[in-house]
């Protein structure tokens, strides 16, 4: 059997200037969000990407829009993914979108809404 490189990428919002704690919570919120989402659609991706390490990625984008524009496109890819809703607990207002979980899924599918992304 010829398995399919896998990984999950989380997109983080730059102009939000969040801390660094504040930044990581967004991202594991992403990822476990997107995990489950995942699960529910595409299971055998979720299974094997377990088998591969659990390959993650961390981007950064300017701004909501562009974030919602990701999002966008990893729906039409039919791409599990998940946006982030900030709580407003600590930094920020309630219900601030922070962050996208897409994946985990095929990276050659990602790569078609985050290619052009730089790391975080």
């Amino acid at each position: 059997m010829t398995s399919t490189d896998l990984k999950q990428v989380i997109v983080v919002r730059r102009d939000l200037k969040m801390s660094r704690g504040k930044t990581c919570a967004q991202v594991a919120h992403a990822s476990v969000s997107s995990l489950e989402e995942a699960r529910k659609s595409r299971p055998e991706w979720v299974e094997e990407w377990f088998q591969q390490c659990q390959k993650k990625v961390v981007l950064g984008v300017q701004s909501l829009d562009e974030l919602l524009a990701l999002e966008r496109k990893a729906k039409e890819l039919e791409l599990p993914c998940s946006l982030v809703s900030d709580a407003g607990l600590t930094e920020l207002e309630p219900g601030t979108i922070t962050a996208l979980g897409i994946g985990p899924a095929p990276s050659t599918l990602i790569d078609k809404v985050t290619g052009h992304l730089k790391l975080l």
